[in-house]
């Protein structure tokens, strides 16, 4: 192979799936079923468990339960809109947000298909990215706000924050323009959580009698097992988004 085919052989591979007419692919259809389940089970129980027993005994319940609610509100409202608004056309504001052709999963049926896998397990798959988002930043404040609070945070961040940085690198929007490949999440994921934890925590402050008083963790027999299934849900959660990136048609080529 001469040098010029080499250099126009990832060309050649990016365009091909914006080209070719989609079939159902029931091995990968499998896989990411299966990669979405690990995410899930990475948040679910594993982020739960992670910051709950680093939390006091006092506030473990709240910390459960807040990655647990944040994980369920947000799982919701990506069904309503987020999906729509990352996977979508956004016509003149595409470099930015999507469209609401799929608010509330409208047009998308049983045969409906994204590359080789059925669009339900993709926007299934999706889902889990944009619920384990929010609910990373849970530990940055945990036993330090409002239960009420963080519900409300969660949904204005997921909102305006999640959604479109999720467009711009997986839907067709600006990172994507500039080829911009975001396999495992780093951009839209974990960046972004980890950013939007630092700021939260510089704004809220230090914790009631921190320095002061003992603050010993709960358990911390718990924060590795959650741990443990955090490091199972990774390996799932690499694979999978580089299926879910392959099997997107290739907007930017």
């Amino acid at each position: 192979m001469n040098r010029t085919m080499l250099f126009a052989l990832p060309v050649v591979l990016c365009s091909f799936p914006a080209f070719a007419a989609p079939t159902l692919n029931s091995g990968d259809a499998a896989f990411m079923f299966v990669t979405a389940l690990l995410v899930l089970l990475m948040t679910l129980p594993g982020l739960a468990l992670f910051y709950g027993g680093m939390a006091q005994s006092k506030n473990v319940l709240s910390v459960l339960m807040q990655v647990f609610s944040v994980t369920a509100l947000v799982a919701i409202l990506f069904t309503l809109y987020g999906y729509s608004f990352t996977f979508t056309d956004g016509k003149a504001f595409n470099s930015v947000i999507g469209g609401s052709e799929k608010i509330f999963l409208k047009n998308i049926t049983v045969d409906s298909l994204v590359g080789t896998v059925p669009e339900y397990v993709y926007i299934f798959f999706m889902m889990t990215f944009a619920a384990i988002t929010p609910a990373l930043i849970t530990g940055s404040f945990a036993e330090r706000v409002k239960f009420s609070a963080v519900l409300v945070f969660m949904v204005i961040w997921a909102t305006i924050n999640y959604i479109p940085l999720a467009h711009m690198a997986w839907g067709g929007g600006w990172m994507a323009a500039l080829s911009v490949q975001d396999f495992a999440g780093g951009n839209v994921v974990h960046i972004n959580s980890g950013i939007a934890s630092l700021v939260a925590a510089l704004m809220i402050g230090r914790r009631q009698n921190f320095g002061s008083v003992a603050l010993t963790p709960h358990n911390m027999t718990m924060t590795m097992t959650g741990g443990a299934m955090l490091m199972l849900g990774w390996l799932g959660f690499c694979g999978g988004c580089a299926l879910a990136i392959n099997a997107t048609p290739c907007w930017w080529c």
